[in-house]
């Protein structure tokens, strides 16, 4: 039971990270059609981008916790990426560079996407064999 419950908590951890991070890249394009002016769309992206590091990082210290490994090990790396990016300061969006980093920005913002959705396909996997476990008992 507290298997699957931990596997539930990452899977709605990660279902808001996809969220974020899908907000991220509706403010690009939305600045990238002109539906929006630089400043906004860069103080909405800059609003998010800590929650879902920390979020993120909540998530790999949920994995280190209950004992999933490979999840963490899977996790992990890109942490490692964010938490290099934040000390350096790359991590905000700035205005007047922000039609210069747009491409780079929702090249990351996809692959954070396909990231995630991998550790949310392996999570509810998971979730579903614990549970499917747990009735066998």
């Amino acid at each position: 039971m507290l298997y699957t419950l931990a596997w539930l908590l990452c899977f709605f951890i990660i279902i808001v990270i996809i969220v974020i991070v899908f907000y991220q890249l509706i403010c690009s394009a939305d600045l990238e059609f002109d539906y929006i002016n630089p400043y906004d769309s860069a103080s909405w992206i800059n609003k998010v981008i800590l929650p879902e590091f920390i979020i993120q990082g909540v998530l790999c210290l949920l994995y280190l916790v209950t004992g999933h490994w490979m999840m963490f090990i899977l996790a992990v790396p890109y942490l490692y990426y964010n938490m290099r990016l934040y000390a350096r300061k790359q991590h905000i969006v700035d205005v007047t560079e922000i039609f210069n980093q747009l491409n780079q920005a929702k090249m990351q913002w996809i692959f954070n996407i396909g990231h995630f959705c991998s550790l949310l396909f392996i999570t509810l996997f998971w979730n579903i064999y614990d549970a499917l476990e747990e009735d066998e008992r």
